[in-house]
């Protein structure tokens, strides 16, 4: 795709609207906002009952961490200064979650990995037809409700195998120079479309949703995107 997402997103008055919903989620694995964002999509999908489909963008908050992972203590240090700064903050992502189905385990979490791995599964998943919706919750909730490395191989082969992918394909994709590149460019496309946070939202290629929204507002933006900017009548339950 040569255009970048700002492109598409700057130019949307010349997309029609149309009542077939499509959203193209940029996440990062890791990113319990992302998380949260993602479980409240679903609530807001669930809402729509016309046809929708979902896609997903790569998306690395940390790209900088090392191939090998780090210790979530040193993570938090590094990011935060220590793990009691953010205690409040852990907190509050607890109680939210629970409040969307999320069991966050902050005491179970002992490694961070490069998400760059995921990223292309993600891409091979697609690639053979596979529910990236599905795939994207499973390798967030073995993360964060589960504690485990999703960095580490047999990790990721068992939840690949989870959605129909042989544990042979799936270490052939992980050894792919041209997914792991092709993951990487797109990543770079995002950013370079001015986007460098996490979640993000782009429906219909006309309204770009920043952050872990309100199942509520992503509703709401799902009948701007379909129906028109700044449609005020009630939508069809036929829809909703």
């Amino acid at each position: 795709m040569s255009e970048t997402l700002f492109n598409i997103v700057q130019t949307n008055d010349r997309v029609a609207p149309t009542a077939t919903l499509h959203v193209e989620v940029i996440a990062d694995f890791v990113c319990p906002f992302c998380f949260l964002g993602k479980r409240r999509l679903d609530k807001a999908l669930e809402a729509v009952e016309g046809p929708s489909d979902v896609s997903w963008y790569p998306f690395q908050l940390n790209p900088e961490i090392p191939a090998e992972g780090q210790p979530f203590d040193a993570y938090l240090g590094q990011r935060f200064g220590g793990a009691a700064n953010i205690e409040p903050i852990l907190e509050q992502l607890a109680a939210e979650g629970r409040a969307d189905g999320v069991r966050f385990a902050w005491d179970k979490i002992r490694h961070v990995p490069n998400t760059l791995p995921m990223h292309q599964l993600m891409q091979h998943a697609a690639g053979r037809g596979k529910d990236q919706v599905a795939l994207a919750d499973d390798l967030m909730s073995a993360f964060f409700e589960e504690g485990r490395n999703i960095g580490e191989r047999d990790v990721l082969v068992d939840i690949a195998g989870r959605h129909g992918i042989r544990g042979r394909d799936m270490r052939r994709a992980l050894d792919n120079d041209l997914l792991r590149q092709s993951a990487v460019s797109r990543e770079a496309q995002v950013r370079s479309s001015g986007l460098n946070t996490a979640p993000g939202f782009l429906i219909n290629r006309r309204l770009l949703v920043v952050g872990a929204q309100p199942t509520d507002n992503l509703v709401n933006a799902f009948d701007r995107a379909m129906f028109g900017e700044g449609t005020d009548s009630l939508v069809s339950p036929a829809l909703h």
